[in-house]
């Protein structure tokens, strides 16, 4: 196997294993209850839901270090910045997390009601968080590595025209939930995370099963290296 066709299967496995967090949604219910703090628990699922999204985080990260090699070559500069940017939304992750675990050790100590407005900031700074990183980097990565992936060819054009499209519909939903116009559990926004969930989801599972397909930018990869 090449180390070109290696990396498009890390890379597309890495892709596919940023949904693993899904179930989050719901694990996170029971600590982001105002009542949470002087109650019983449970505990399970926010550390659950804690290590799924760590899991998100770091394949955030490894689908842009695994890209790079191959996607530099079409624009090192956007390429670098797309490896920021899925740093970024990764700890924007990471932070979220913490924010949720640190109601859990509260809990835990016994911190009582006195605790309540404390766990309710962590609460809201866990939202914020996921609103800048996972509600807003998704739309800079897919415009970052969409405009790379749509001018090197390296994969059918519909799929990074999706994120392409999706990207403004993403930040519209986001910057309408800030500004009160609509919830983020909307109508509108649900339908805006779709083209951006469809194009990742997509370029996963194109990448697993057909790899990168012929390109300019690839025709120097050799079998063992991809330098």
């Amino acid at each position: 196997m090449s180390s070109l066709r290696r990396t498009a299967l890390v890379a597309g496995a890495l892709y596919l294993l940023t949904f693993v967090s899904i179930p989050s949604f719901v694990l996170y219910g029971p600590v982001k209850d105002p009542d949470y703090i002087t109650g019983p628990g449970p505990d399970t699922p926010a550390f659950l839901g804690g290590a799924l999204e760590l899991i998100v985080a770091l394949a955030c990260i490894g689908t842009a270090v695994a890209l790079y090699p191959v996607v530099k070559r079409q624009n090192e500069g956007v390429a670098l910045a797309f490896v920021g940017a899925r740093v970024l939304e990764a700890g924007t992750i990471v932070a979220g997390v913490a924010s949720l675990l640190t109601i859990v050790t509260l809990r835990q100590a016994g911190a009582g009601a006195e605790a309540s407005v404390t766990a309710q900031a962590l609460v809201a700074q866990y939202d914020w968080l996921f609103r800048l990183g996972q509600s807003t980097m998704p739309a800079v990565n897919a415009l970052l590595l969409g405009t790379l992936l749509y001018r090197s060819g390296l994969v059918p054009r519909i799929l990074p025209l999706l994120g392409l499209i999706g990207a403004p519909l993403l930040v519209a939903s986001t910057v309408g939930t800030v500004l009160g116009l609509w919830g983020p559990m909307s109508a509108f926004a649900g339908i805006a995370v779709i083209p951006i969930a469809t194009w990742e989801f997509s370029l996963g599972v194109y990448l697993i099963v057909r790899g990168f397909k012929p390109a300019p930018i690839t025709a120097t990869f050799s079998t063992g290296s991809s330098r």
